[in-house]
């Protein structure tokens, strides 16, 4: 029985726990969704107040942009009937413009052609001054030019007869400096102050040198390089009086073209360059073969006078060539005609190639040198194509000077060949001449044995 009421007492405990926490549990629940209510309906109060700010400002901002809107509207319409009105005006001006040039050109009647001409004069004139070395002596007539220039073509005012008396005054100033010869000092190069001396039109000089000019910066400069063979009076011109001999360009009114062709063009040391390769190894035969014929020279010369030597002697001498032959003719008394004519003959085939020495080969160095040449303008040409193919043929004078590079090895070629095959028929002439001889004296000993049988 005691039992049985400890487990009742148990039971209505845990029972008693149990209905206390749901009660708990749902008290909490309840809490929670209240606040999460309220705070949903704070929410739709701050966005419902921040939706009508929103729609204030637009309403406000479209009223700002109705108000431009008008403003640039009644802008742009006072702009048109300015417009209108300055269309009218211009209109009107342009009528008047056109009276005015009427009654100008009326007024001036002949005078329009004059001053046609003299628009003309002055920018010819101008064009030439631009390029001529009086200018470096006198540079305050080029913005005079232009000015008057600029005056007459505006069409607003003539000119006036100062300015045109002006301009004939240095008309004839250029005419009177072309023939004069003058001394002044003016910047040339880096130089502030040098002492210069211009030749009419045609050339400044200064110091021994030929002076350039830079039309279009007005500066005088030192030429790269001086041209060669015009040197004999330059220096004297400058530092004394009288008459000398002094080379000038005649296209210096023009430009100076003709001196600087002169200095462009490539002297003989620099054409021989050009050759490059080739043209090294055909000048080192050329000068094998120079040594090689001066060589058979002194040769064939030796023998030559020992032959003659031998002629007026009686007793053979075994130095020279024609003493071997008749050395040969004593030392075999015996043989008969045919056998000393066979003797003889050996002997003089000993001697030939002595005699011959070298001229094969000044004969072969005649024949490859001009092939040697072409090999190289053949290379060169090779090369002058490949770059046209690279760069295209915009530049005539840089395809023309590769061309002429090519051909130096041509010109070095027979240059070398010409005189050495030359060389070659000379020395083959004096070889033949000293083998006839051989021959002749050996047919000499042949007829006296006969004579002696």
């Amino acid at each position: 029985m005691y039992r049985l009421m400890c487990r009742l007492l148990v039971a209505c405990v845990v029972l008693s726990g149990f209905f206390t926490g749901n009660v708990w549990a749902e008290s909490e629940r309840a809490l929670s969704l209240d606040g999460l209510l309220e705070e949903v309906k704070q929410g739709r109060v701050r966005d419902s107040r921040l939706n009508q700010q929103r729609e204030a400002e637009f309403v406000q901002n479209n009223k700002d942009r109705q108000a431009l809107i008008k403003q640039a509207q009644s802008r742009i319409s006072a702009l048109e009937r300015d417009s209108a009105k300055l269309e009218v005006t211009f209109n009107q001006n342009e009528v008047m413009v056109k009276e005015k040039r009427a009654l100008r050109d009326e007024r001036l009647g002949s005078l329009k052609e004059l001053f046609g001409h003299l628009t003309g004069a002055a920018g010819d004139m101008r064009s030439h001054l631009a390029t001529s070395i009086t200018t470096v002596e006198f540079a305050d007539r080029k913005p005079f030019l232009d000015t008057l220039i600029k005056k007459m073509n505006a069409g607003v005012e003539l000119p006036s007869v100062a300015e045109i008396e002006a301009f004939w005054y240095e008309l004839h100033r250029e005419m009177t400096e072309s023939g004069k010869v003058t001394r002044f000092t003016t910047a040339v190069g880096t130089e502030k102050q040098r002492e210069v001396v211009r030749v009419g039109t045609f050339n400044i000089l200064s110091n021994g040198e030929y002076l350039g000019f830079d039309s279009d910066s007005g500066r005088v400069y030192v030429l790269p390089r001086q041209p060669s063979g015009f040197f004999s009076g330059v220096s004297s011109l400058q530092s004394e009086s009288g008459t000398h001999q002094v080379g000038i360009d005649p296209t210096g009114p023009a430009g100076g073209g003709l001196l600087r062709a002169l200095i462009n063009t490539p002297t003989l040391l620099e054409r021989w360059h050009q050759g490059n390769l080739v043209g090294y190894v055909i000048s080192v035969i050329g000068c094998i073969g120079l040594l090689l014929a001066l060589w058979r020279f002194i040769g064939l010369a030796i023998v030559g006078k020992s032959i003659k030597q031998q002629l007026s002697d009686k007793t053979a001498q075994s130095t020279n060539a024609l003493g071997r032959i008749l050395q040969v003719a004593d030392d075999h008394p015996e043989l008969d005609t045919d056998g000393l004519d066979l003797k003889l003959d050996e002997a003089i085939l000993k001697e030939r190639p002595a005699i011959e020495a070298g001229l094969p080969l000044l004969k072969i160095i005649s024949m490859v040198a001009p092939l040697l040449g072409l090999l190289g303008t053949v290379t060169g040409m090779i090369i002058v194509f490949q770059a046209i193919t690279v760069y295209g043929a915009g530049d005539p004078r840089a395809m023309a000077g590769g061309i002429s590079s090519a051909l130096v090895t041509t010109v070095l070629g027979l240059i070398v060949a010409i005189p050495i095959l030359l060389l070659h028929t000379v020395l083959l002439a004096k070889a033949r001449k000293i083998l006839h001889v051989l021959e002749e004296q050996s047919a000499g000993i042949i007829a006296q044995r006969v004579g002696q049988e």
